[in-house]
């Protein structure tokens, strides 16, 4: 919770009250400093929260001391002004029933002097049982003057709830058993109170929520003699102009080391204010004045310095502290700032004894890693790349962010040349710091700042924490909000059960299957060049017969509108119609095919509003049982699948109790003090931790083995529809907002075009940075929508639920493998993604078709791939028991039907590239290049350009092999192309690069890692990095290799033969040494007495192995499994792909059973299949109906398992036994199981338990006849086969 130290100064304010109003007035001494003076009289003011901070308040005369919060509000014409808002903190204590009045007088008389007051609430628990009648709970809502009372009394109380939670069990058994409840006595009342709420609330934060303010809003600001008044302002939208100051500073370091602030300096200061570049300079390491320069890489990103030069580091601190004094920013902007930047500003200006907190109010907290002051923002752009940019990994420097999001490519300089740059040549380094300076700048004003100051309009948090916090966190703060609203009381984090047990075993750990990812095919897809399709008539012939269910569908649900209203129904449904029948009648074919990414459009947070899923939906028998709704026939229970997954010690119950028993007799050494101390004195989580570790060392001596192998089962989860559903408004609430911004984005893009044409540059740039503007937005909506779905497993939510999680990617497994069923068959699928497929659909497949409306000026378009899918999404998917509370009073729901679950339709792409694995078998998922029509690039995943550190060699490789696979008329003139950018570079390796300067061959060979930890901690660890290490140390002595940070850039040498890779790299740096240097290290570390130039050492074998293998993947075996000779022959290919060359062109190899007959379609007309056993064992004629055919979607090797363990436990998931129909169960036959599933299934169960009993009946009489009768009963059966050979 911010502003800790000031709540400690309040404190101890009752001890020495003058010296807290000393430290008050300093604080506030400095704010008005920076504008921000306090507003405690005169008229109402207008005022934009920009942020709000904890803090405390003396009353005058009483010398009282409470906790308020500060607000720092910008005005209209710029000016600033703060107000303090006086909050009475508190928490909710739940008791036992009927106690609430005697342990509110208890909790007064023993807390006296810290309670401020205490109410009883009526509030809505959902764990509570029946609640959904009406029951409510009471808490008593325990109120206290400051935050500093509140946590003392709650220290207290934790324990008496955890000893009181502990023997509840106990206690409500032996009043079970004995009949009512003994009379309290005075001294049991603490023994009342059974737990504590919302009492983890951040101060601030439980301000914001109470009172429904938020940053980034304007509120009119008065004082009366109540207090405070502040009123929101729903009117005013635009946000005010603040001062932002975005700035980045240059170090001095030592080579190969990251700089320190402890002997390090600073050597320049460049920063953006409002758009003006400043740039100090230190001469004493720059090695000449900078006049006045200008950075304006593009014209919309002008960048004019006006530039100081001073002597010393000293005067370059003051001067900019100074500055920033005058200036007053009310947003202060870096990149990575709070790694860097800040602390080294702050200790650099300890050094010479300034307090950066004097100085400007900002103070870096080393336990959080973040820099923040109380009346101002930091606002670190890299924490918005990281967590809202959907950049990848490898993509997050500053660089890299300024060339994917502004559009240019700025100035990069070495850093181990930057020391030597700003003596020798001080305008490119000049250039290069102001360069960062404009990139931080213009990517804040630009990307950052309108989606934080939007996010914080809902987000009851300051900017700082909107920024910095996770998405699973704001997914809580959002939910928090909601539950307020509805009188919810607020749920306590989630604690993980340590001792949960299955199968008799101690559970290591449990979690759910999460979503299906496979890659399906490899190779170059373009739309240009013909592919080969095996379509499935039948299946065609299907799409055909459902064409009008299909339309109907699009028009009635996607259009919404009615179907008598098209005036082109029959135009639009005979073009579809033309297409399919051509493709059924014709399913061997080759033409040009349509790359399309069809994926389910926010699926997580719409299979989540469609089955109202939320974590206190997740009900057992026993709350539905004490529920008043629980009546025969009711409807508002769903029951929905989800696979768990549990790991188990080889240990069973009874060792792990014994072992538990043995040990708490036992002295165990503790982790903090490593004394002996009695187990039962630890820490709950060290004992669990010291336990673990006992168990795991008697598993491995007694089974061999720690852990059993992965259980997994396919549960069932009981969702109640009734439930309170502020949850599912939050996600649907956020949806929406989600879908509004991209219905803007769309607008302004085609503002933008038309703009274009216009040639209209005001526009072009208005609508540009709106475009901008709301991608970012929907981008970021995008993030923390997602995270709804993942927070209900994150490690202390709130609301937490396994089984939750399970179902949301269960189902969406399920979407995207039915989809992929129906897509094998019109077409071929190339990728799965958790959300969507990747397809390649024949060229003539129908793709999309407008709709005119009659009496009506509008048209709307459909895409036939999407349609078509999402009627199946529909039928399997909608929830027919959705139930919305019409009347609060009479407790009186309506039933729907809902699914807002949609594929979407993505392209249709250029080509679409997908490398290959070196091992047989293995696809690589989640790696692929996608290209627009006009060639640029769509999406690039998982390829090592991508990475931080990976051999340049390689990405230099990628990057200029990928568009060659837009080039050539045929596939074997596409991989010629791209084989000529593979033969250049292994030309280069073969003839030892000696067409390039030999830096240039360091830079494509070189490899790079930063350590994470000191060597001395990698102990007899090997590794390419920690040899470099070593060798550094030895040449540039221990001290380089001292701390963790060490950036190890290597090559691999040929010498010593025979030693492994890890042992041969050797350290970059050595070439930048002196000749005899060089050579001196250079043939003690390869242990050769000559020869020991860079193209002598280098292992150029280990490179063209390295290379190659890149080949192989990018184009020699998908060039292959595409049936293309080999485009690269120097690179040869794995003896397992031969085989599968032969097979694939193999015209007489024996086809699959599987390949020659197919699955009889079965109807209740059709004369089911007799089982052996039962011609055997019954002379009749069974009575057989129609039979169930479970459709098995398993595909992945995880559900494989699954489906494995249930037949091991006798259960067939693929098909149905023939059963014996009673006379009784006659009439279920007619149940549709689309309209009644539960009436469908339990006729289905009955069945199955009456085959079960009789063939359990035949075996037990088979077994008591004799040999002879048995004897008796094999003749038919060859005599069946006889004849059947016949």
């Amino acid at each position: 919770m911010t502003g800790g130290g000031r709540r400690w100064e309040s404190s101890n304010s009752r001890r020495n009250p003058s010296k807290q109003k000393l430290r008050l007035s300093a604080e506030e001494v400095l704010e008005s400093k920076f504008g921000f003076d306090l507003f405690t009289e005169g008229e109402k003011r207008l005022g934009w929260l920009l942020t709000l901070a904890s803090s405390s308040w003396e009353e005058q005369g009483t010398c009282n001391i409470h906790s308020c919060v500060d607000l720092f509000f910008v005005c209209q014409d710029g000016s600033t002004f703060k107000a303090k808002y006086v909050f009475q903190p508190y928490f909710y204590v739940a008791t036992k029933e009927k106690m609430q009045l005697e342990v509110d007088a208890y909790l007064r008389r023993r807390y006296e002097g810290q309670i401020s007051n205490i109410e009883i609430m009526e509030k809505e628990d959902l764990d509570l049982k029946n609640h959904l009648s009406g029951l409510c709970g009471s808490y008593l809502k325990v109120s206290f003057d400051t935050v500093q009372q509140l946590t003392h009394v709650r220290n207290d109380l934790l324990h008496v709830v955890e000893r009181n939670q502990a023997r509840l069990g106990a206690a409500e058994a032996y009043e079970s058993i004995y009949g009512g409840k003994g009379k309290e006595r005075p001294q049991d009342y603490v023994d009342c109170i059974t737990d504590l709420r919302e009492y983890d609330v951040p101060y601030h934060v439980r301000f914001a929520i109470d009172n429904d303010v938020r940053c980034g809003q304007w509120y009119d600001v008065s004082v009366s003699s109540r207090g405070l008044i502040v009123e929101k302002r729903t009117d005013l939208l635009q946000r005010a102009e603040v001062h932002v100051c975005a700035f980045d500073i240059e170090t001095t370091k030592l080579p190969l080391k990251f700089p320190d602030a402890e002997y390090d300096q600073i050597m320049m200061v460049s920063y953006m204010i409002d758009a003006k570049g400043y740039l100090i300079i230190n001469r004493e390491f720059v090695g000449a004045d900078i006049e006045d320069l200008e950075y304006t890489p593009k014209p919309e990103f002008e960048g004019c310095f006006n530039v100081k030069n001073v002597e010393n580091e000293v005067e370059l601190l003051k001067l900019w502290f100074a500055h920033m004094q005058e200036v007053k920013p009310g947003i202060y902007v870096t990149y990575n700032g709070d790694f860097f930047d800040w602390p080294f500003l702050e200790k650099r200006a300890a050094h010479y004894g300034i307090k950066m907190s004097e100085e400007i109010g900002f103070q870096h907290d080393n336990i959080q890693g973040e820099c923040r002051a109380k009346f101002s923002c930091h606002l670190d752009c890299f924490a918005w790349v990281k967590r809202d940019s959907y950049l990848p990994q490898g993509s997050q420097g500053l660089k890299a962010v300024t060339k994917a999001k502004l559009g240019y490519d700025p100035l990069e300089v070495n850093p181990e040349d930057m020391v030597r740059f700003a003596r020798d040549k001080p305008q490119t380094m000049a250039s290069y710091s102001v360069s960062d300076a404009v990139a931080t700048y213009y990517l804040y004003m630009t990307y950052v700042h309108p989606f934080i100051f939007s996010l914080a309009t809902i987000i009851p948090m300051p900017p700082d924490e909107v920024l910095r916090k996770g998405s699973g966190t704001l997914c809580e703060m959002l939910l928090m909000v909601q539950a307020y609203r509805a009188n919810v009381i607020c749920p306590n984090k989630h604690r993980e059960d340590h001792e949960k047990f299955h199968n008799n075993r101690l559970l290591e750990s449990e979690t759910y299957i999460g979503g299906h990812v496979e890659c399906l095919e490899c190779g170059v897809f373009r739309a240009d060049l013909p592919t080969k399709f095996q379509l499935d008539s039948a299946s065609y012939e299907q799409l055909i017969n459902n064409l009008d269910r299909d339309l109907q569908y699009a028009i009635r649900v996607e259009g919404k509108v009615d179907i008598d209203s098209i005036a082109n129904y029959d135009d639009v449904k005979n073009a579809i119609l033309d297409k399919l029948m051509l493709l059924r009648d014709h399913p061997m074919r080759e033409e040009c095919p349509l790359i399309y990414h069809l994926d389910v459009a926010a699926m997580y947070p719409n299979i989540i509003l469609t089955n109202r899923l939320q974590p206190p939906s997740i009900v057992s028998d026993v709350v539905c049982t004490a529920c008043d709704f629980n009546r025969p026939g009711k409807n508002c229970l769903r029951k929905l699948e989800w696979v768990w997954r549990g790991e188990t010690y080889m240990a069973k119950k009874s060792d792990y109790y014994h072992m538990k028993k043995q040990i708490e007799s036992e002295l165990v050494e503790s982790n903090e003090s490593h004394t002996p101390r009695p187990f039962i004195e630890l820490p709950k989580a060290e004992q669990q931790l010291k336990l673990k570790e006992r168990l795991k060392k008697y598993c491995q001596k007694a089974y061999k083995r720690v852990l059993d192998k992965p259980v997994m089962e396919v549960r069932e989860a009981s969702i109640c529809m009734r439930e309170n559903p502020f949850y599912v408004n939050t996600v649907r609430s956020f949806r929406d907002r989600r879908y509004e911004y991209k219905g803007l984005n769309k607008v302004w893009k085609g503002k933008l075009a038309d703009a274009k044409a216009s040639r209209n540059s005001m526009k072009i740039q208005e609508a540009q940075d709106m475009v901008i503007l709301y991608d970012s937005l929907q981008l970021a909506h995008k993030c923390i929508l997602n995270s709804f779905y993942g927070y209900v497993m994150r490690k202390g939510a709130r609301w937490y639920s396994m089984e939750m999680a399970g179902v949301v990617t269960y189902t969406g497994a399920k979407i995207i493998q039915n989809a992929r069923l129906l897509v094998e068959k019109i077409g071929r699928p190339l990728e799965l993604d958790t959300d969507g497929i990747w397809c390649a659909l024949p060229g003539s497949f129908p793709e999309n078709f407008t709709f005119k409306i009659i009496d009506a000026n509008r048209k709307f378009t459909i895409s036939y791939p999407c349609v078509m899918l999402n009627v199946d999404v529909a039928r399997n998917n909608t929830n027919d028991q959705y139930q919305t509370l019409m009347d609060p009073i009479t407790k009186t729901y309506a039933t729907h039907s809902e699914c807002s679950i949609e594929f979407e339709v993505d392209g249709p792409y250029k080509a679409m590239i997908i490398p290959a694995s070196k091992e047989e078998g293995i696809l690589i998922k989640k790696r692929y290049a996608v290209f627009n029509h006009d060639g640029s690039l769509a999406e690039l995943k998982g390829f090592e350009i991508k990475r931080r550190g990976e051999l340049k060699l390689i990405k230099v490789f990628q990057a200029e092999v990928f568009d060659k696979f837009l080039q050539g008329l045929t596939l074997e003139e596409c991989y010629a192309a791209v084989a000529a950018v593979a033969n250049r570079w292994l030309d280069l390796l073969d003839n030892q690069g000696i067409d390039i300067a030999d830096s240039e061959l360091l830079d494509y060979i070189s490899e790079s890692s930063t350590m994470s930890k000191s060597l001395v901690d990698y102990g007899e660890q090997k590794s390419c990095a920690v040899t470099t290490a070593r060798r550094l140390a030895d040449f540039l002595g221990d001290t380089m290799v001292k701390d963790k940070g060490l950036h190890c850039q290597y090559i691999v040498a040929c010498e010593p033969q025979g030693t492994p890779v890890s042992e041969r790299a050797i350290p970059v740096a050595i070439f930048g040494a002196e000749a005899e240097i060089e050579r001196f290290y250079l043939r003690k570390w390869c242990k050769v007495s000559s020869g020991v130039g860079i193209r002598y050492i280098v292992d150029w074998s280990y490179y063209k192995q390295r290379l190659s293998s890149a080949i192989q993947k990018i184009i020699t075996i998908p060039a292959a499994m595409q049936k293309v000779s080999n485009p690269v022959p120097r690179v040869l290919h794995p003896e397992w792909l031969h085989k599968k060359v032969r097979e694939k062109e193999d015209r007489f190899r024996q086809r699959k059973l599987v390949d020659i007959f197919s699955t009889r379609r079965k109807n209740s007309n059709d004369a089911s299949v007799r089982d052996l056993e039962d011609i055997v064992n019954s002379g009749n004629s069974l009575i057989s109906g129609p039979q169930v055919v479970v459709l098995d979607t398993k595909v992945n090797k995880e559900s494989h398992l699954v489906k494995q363990s249930f037949q091991e436990n006798g259960l067939n998931m693929s098909q149905e036994p023939l059963i014996e129909l009673n006379h009784k169960d006659a009439s279920g036959e007619s149940i549709d199981r689309n309209v009644d599933y539960q009436g469908w299934l339990a006729i289905k169960k009955r069945k199955w338990k009456t085959t079960l009993e009789k063939r359990k009946k035949r075996r037990l009489v088979g077994m008591n006849e004799s040999p002879s009768v048995c004897c008796c009963t094999k003749l038919p059966v060859y005599s069946i086969l006889e004849k059947r050979m016949d």
